[in-house]
């Protein structure tokens, strides 16, 4: 009786034991998979620069808006909206439009189609266009850009920017962004988009060419930002709507 009581307390160890091993080997294996997937879901280094030119004023806009904005808080992307100024004039005046964001996309007009511009566009890395208005070919595009190589390197020291040292085979600007990264609904009264209440992210606030970088390490003063909910980016742009070759969120 005694050794029977003995063989089932051992047997009961025993599977106590397996069980044991089980679950501890089940828990490694979930562990490793998530491992795995942060790994996995962890963005490259650099950046990908995704440009939206819109107007609240086109009837066109919200899907590639709505696109633009899904993607607005990747780390692995800057996207930008800009606001133009030509659809001002049917109806309703965008709230964020500005002329000089009018003529960056002219510039790139100019270089990439040389035809007259139109809403929505978007320019990812200064090199693509398109639409904007499809979600998939708007991922296609970015996933062709890829990230822009390493460049230069840029970093803020209170409101002093510096651009380091590097191989410039021609000069670049260096354009200081300022945008709200907020979302921000704007309800409109008027014009193709009557009745609407469109949502716009990482709307661009201001744009500043804060002169050439050719190669030698420069230093210059920051515009300071109104805003403290404002967020700022850098870009070394070669030459009016030519292609990206360095950017850096700060």
């Amino acid at each position: 009786m005694v050794r029977g009581d003995l063989k089932m307390r051992n047997a009961i160890v025993a599977l106590l034991a397996t069980l044991g091993m089980m679950s501890c080997g089940s828990s490694v294996e979930t562990a490793d998979n998530a491992a795995s997937k942060t790994r996995a879901a962890k963005p490259r280094g650099g950046l990908a620069v995704v440009e939206l030119f819109q107007s609240q004023g086109c009837s066109s806009c919200p899907p590639a808006n709505r696109n633009v904005n899904a993607i607005a808080g990747r780390s692995d992307i800057l996207a930008l909206s800009f606001a133009v100024t030509y659809w001002d004039q049917l109806g309703w005046k965008d709230t964020f439009a500005k002329a000089e964001f009018t003529r960056r996309q002219r510039n790139y007009a100019r270089r990439v189609n040389g035809f007259d511009v139109a809403t929505p566009q978007v320019m990812v890395n200064g090199r693509y266009g398109l639409v904007g208005s499809r979600e998939s070919q708007l991922a296609a595009v970015i996933a062709k850009a890829g990230t822009l190589p390493p460049g230069p390197q840029i970093s803020r020291n209170g409101n002093i920017l510096v651009v380091g040292a590097g191989r410039a085979t021609q000069p670049a600007s260096i354009l200081y962004v300022v945008y709200d990264p907020r979302s921000i609904e704007v309800p409109i009264s008027a014009g193709e988009n009557t009745g609407r209440t469109l949502p716009h992210r990482n709307i661009v606030r201001g744009l500043y060419d804060l002169g050439e970088w050719n190669g030698a390490r420069r230093q210059v003063e920051l515009p300071a930002i109104k805003d403290a909910s404002y967020r700022s980016a850098v870009l070394l742009q070669k030459g009016d709507g030519g292609p990206l070759i360095a950017a850096r969120k700060l």
